[in-house]
């Protein structure tokens, strides 16, 4: 019955290791890049697999080896206490430290570029988070936010250029939110109380889903939008529709 164990110990690699193999190849992966930065963020994500991997079928593999090998029914030598080696755990102890110091430091200049080394543009947009729905603020004509020409949105559609750096004000009017754009490799946390800056470049125009990562409330699963990339003057004409709209909709609530 241990060698059964041992054999089913052993699945787990192999299974983990097809079901690797597999998955891109059935549209089970990440979903595509359009981003500018995302390239590296997959790149470092590969490499970690890759080494926690190697180690994961290793360990594995050993363990079944063990199960097998010393089956209490083929070895009846009673079991004897090892006090161990301290030279051993000196060296599994200072490599997985020196493992985890170099994956600090191969990823500073992705986390640099994603989270430090802010572009010196105009905000795009401030987008904010709520129960359960992502709003979104556009600056109008004078490029400021918080004026009476803003273009205000509440029904989680967002667009923006193609091929142009933008840069966003994420906040949130309750409780913590994540806002998630998968298909840019981009995801940050929003704090209530918390005024943060994100920043990213899609390289394709494209309409990819917005959603939270982050448990919020029992409306949870239905806080999700869409952020359409496009070129510049279809982002204008865009722009302008929805402004048009507002004015709309501002002049006829007067009138009643």
């Amino acid at each position: 019955m241990n060698r059964f164990w041992s054999l089913l110990f052993l699945l787990v690699p192999v299974l983990g290791v097809l079901t690797f193999l597999v998955a891109p190849h059935v549209n089970h992966w990440f979903p595509r890049d359009i981003s500018e930065h995302g390239r590296v963020i997959d790149q470092l994500f590969m490499f970690i697999l890759w080494l926690t991997g190697i180690i994961f079928i290793a360990t594995e593999c050993a363990l079944s080896y063990f199960m097998w090998k010393y089956n209490h029914r083929a070895n009846a030598t009673p079991v004897a206490f090892l006090h161990g080696s301290h030279t051993l755990e000196v060296v599994w102890t200072i490599l997985p430290a020196v493992t985890l110091l170099f994956i600090a430091i191969y990823q500073m200049n992705a986390w640099a570029d994603a989270k430090m080394r802010k572009p010196a543009i105009d905000v795009t947009a401030e987008v904010t988070g709520r129960q359960f729905n992502w709003d979104v603020r556009y600056p109008g004509e004078d490029k400021r936010l918080h004026t009476p020409d803003d273009i205000v949105l509440t029904d989680g559609d967002m667009h923006f250029p193609v091929d142009e750096e933008i840069l966003l004000i994420i906040n949130s009017k309750d409780v913590v939110h994540s806002f998630f754009l998968p298909n840019l490799r981009l995801k940050q946390d929003v704090v209530p109380g918390m005024q943060q800056t994100i920043w990213f470049k899609a390289r394709e125009a494209k309409s990819v889903d917005i959603v939270c990562a982050e448990l919020c409330g029992w409306g949870h699963y239905k806080m999700k939008g869409r952020a359409t990339f496009e070129p510049r003057g279809e982002f204008e004409s865009w722009l302008a529709k929805k402004y048009a709209e507002q004015q709309a909709h501002t002049v006829a609530a007067a009138d009643e």
